[in-house]
């Protein structure tokens, strides 16, 4: 794993304390204002101690500053960073920053959406899928829905655009596939 991957896994672990993200979602509510760790303690029902501890890790982390003047405010870029570090990650993340026009049916690394049927980008999904499985040989179905469930989770539907869009051919029985047509050099 890395640095930057074991950072957003220790900020989205750092945010289940239940304390720590009611104290994060305090802050964003205060916005620019910022609170002070008094008045934290007193919106969050919590002993001064519980507070101060959510409030140094939100700093550590950088979800939060604090001033000299005690007053604390959030950062919620550190929040953005976290997520787009896990996003980064993601098995398509590489290939999908080829398909721009493709990114709005994407959500943190998931096919979220699909094109409309008789939409041009649906045998460009087909294609961006295509390059993802990068199929060399013949595989059984199982094998498929492993690979296209790292990125979906309508594997039987987006199985099925592949075979109708030709990026992706199935034996008479439908228990086999392979590469459709080929890939364009790029």
């Amino acid at each position: 794993m890395s640095m930057e991957a074991a950072r957003a896994a220790d900020v989205l672990a750092q945010l289940s304390d239940k304390t720590r993200l009611l104290a994060f979602a305090e802050l964003v509510r205060r916005g620019a204002e910022g609170v002070t760790l008094a008045e934290l303690t007193y919106a969050l029902d919590v002993p001064l101690p519980k507070t101060g501890d959510a409030l140094a890790r939100l700093v550590a982390l950088g979800l939060a500053t604090g001033t000299g003047n005690g007053v604390y405010r959030v950062r919620p870029e550190g929040l953005r960073e976290a997520a787009a570090a896990v996003d980064r990650l993601q098995p398509i993340a590489a290939l999908l920053a080829e398909y721009p026009q493709l990114r709005a049916n994407f959500s943190h690394g998931r096919l979220a959406t699909m094109p409309p049927t008789l939409s041009e980008r649906t045998p460009l999904l087909g294609e961006l899928l295509a390059r993802f499985l990068a199929l060399d040989g013949l595989y059984g179905e199982d094998e498929i829905n492993r690979r296209l469930a790292e990125v979906t989770d309508d594997v039987a539907g987006v199985r099925r655009m592949m075979v109708d869009t030709g990026w992706l051919e199935r034996d008479r029985a439908g228990t086999t596939y392979g590469p459709g047509r080929p890939l364009p050099v790029g």
